[in-house]
């Protein structure tokens, strides 16, 4: 759903190595398989003129060259009709979260493509609306006990602007069993390996720690929370939101802030994660690429810079469906509007920086990856360089984030190493003492 804007604290020390120190704790176990994973965000309606899970299961060899690690599929469920917008609605107004949604295909075609997506070596989470539900929901007669209402005694939308569906009340506590009975179906009944929560910071915080206790004893699940809140990360979820990197990487990108900005942020809100908190990163999404607009309008002439900076930096990158073509366009959300596919220099790069992720160390997620430590240049107000490094994998990345021509002197001992450019494969000017000429937006990234 639509997000909001963080608050971004005062930098601490711009130059300063940035290791993760944890406020917060953990119980949360990562699922072994996420160590090294990317994630896909898969929008069946979207996703091809079909439109269905058979047609996307044929794409799935593709997103194995590729190497994605996680398919994260938008809401499966049948999607409610009254109040709907639209001509079909919005996956996010579940009629029912024990079913499959008949407009991409049979109970069995999901089976089948979830079977299909563990055949590649992949796994499959799936989107679950746990904080309302569409007004035609079977839980409006059987149990109105469940949901919110105002002062006459009417359900309410969660905002005035979510008209096609109304709110939950967590302080029920037969809602809170049911709603757990139904995420564990899709365990059980179809093998799948966890579930992206939408807006997990309306529901209670309690609930999802009780939560992810009960699911992992039917099978240890991975959870991505669609919020950015620190203490999600304590008993509940393996992953949040980087919504934060997001929009410091449209405002730099507009020239509204700089590097600054970022090292302000990452030398203070974001140390409030834990060392093992994963954060997605990424440059689109479902929502802003319906709501706020494509990477090409949000970022312009750095859409390349931020892609690459995304899959580099400490976090989980997401590839949303139509990135590997180019998708420049804004998906209509409730209607049909397939993705134009066609071939783009974006596949092979999503490629290249994927593969990297799962065989270089230093890229790892979470405490399995190497922490970011700052690089001096004489121009850290505009070039943003640092090295992540782990067990004898190495990274070195420089990144012009202005539209202006910089010279990054690159003096730091932590720039040094047996390392290769990650397109050319040609070794790395990198010593004691260099200097590198980069074009506005342009970028460097070396790899041992």
């Amino acid at each position: 759903m639509k997000n909001l804007l963080f608050s971004l604290l005062l930098s601490i020390g711009a130059l300063s190595a940035m290791p993760a120190t944890a406020q917060t704790r953990s119980e949360v176990v990562h699922p072994a398989w996420t160590k090294n994973a990317t994630i896909y965000e898969a929008n069946i309606r979207q996703h091809s003129k079909e439109g269905s899970f058979q047609k996307f299961e044929e794409y799935l060899p593709e997103l194995k060259k590729m190497g994605v690690k996680v398919i994260w599929l938008m809401p499966i469920n049948p999607i409610g009709e009254k109040n709907r917008k639209g001509t079909l609605g919005s996956y996010y107004a579940v009629r029912d979260y024990k079913a499959v949604n008949p407009e991409f295909g049979t109970p069995a075609d999901f089976k089948k493509l979830v079977k299909a997506i563990h055949a590649q070596g992949m796994y499959v989470i799936i989107d679950w609306v746990p904080n309302h539900t569409a007004w035609d929901h079977p839980w409006t007669e059987k149990h109105p006990e469940f949901y919110k209402k105002d002062k006459d005694g009417k359900f309410v939308p969660p905002v005035p602007d979510w008209a096609d569906v109304i709110a939950l009340d967590y302080s029920n506590q037969q809602l809170r069993k049911e709603m757990v009975d139904a995420m564990r179906f899709w365990l059980t009944e179809y093998n799948i390996d966890g579930f992206r929560c939408d807006v997990a910071a309306m529901v209670p915080t309690d609930f999802w720690n009780d939560t992810r206790k009960e699911l992992d004893k039917t099978k240890k699940v991975f959870m991505l929370a669609e919020a950015h809140e620190f203490e999600l990360h304590e008993k509940a979820f393996d992953m949040t939101y980087g919504w934060q990197y997001k929009d410091l990487f449209n405002e730099i990108a507009q020239g509204k802030k700089s590097v600054k900005d970022l090292d302000a942020y990452l030398n203070g809100e974001e140390k409030n994660y834990h060392a093992d908190a994963y954060r997605m990163l990424h440059i689109t999404n479902h929502d802003l690429n319906s709501w706020e607009g494509t990477e090409f309008v949000r970022l312009g002439d750095a859409v390349e810079t931020f892609l690459v900076l995304s899959n580099i930096m400490k976090g989980m990158p997401l590839m949303y469906s139509g990135q590997e073509a180019g998708n420049n366009k804004a998906l209509n959300f409730f209607e049909r509007d397939p993705i134009e596919w066609k071939a783009h220099p974006f596949k092979q790069l999503y490629t290249k920086l994927f593969q990297l992720k799962k065989t270089n160390k230093a890229l790892w997620n979470g405490v399995a990856g190497g922490e970011m430590q700052r690089i001096h240049t004489g121009a850290d107000d505009k070039v943003f360089a640092f090295t992540r490094e782990k067990d004898g994998n190495k990274i070195v990345a420089i990144f012009n984030l202005s539209n202006q021509a910089q010279t990054a002197d690159v003096q730091s001992a932590l720039a040094k190493g047996k390392l290769r450019d990650i397109h050319s494969g040609a070794k790395a000017p990198l010593g004691s003492n260099v200097k590198f000429n980069l074009k506005p937006w342009e970028y460097k990234v070396f790899a041992q």
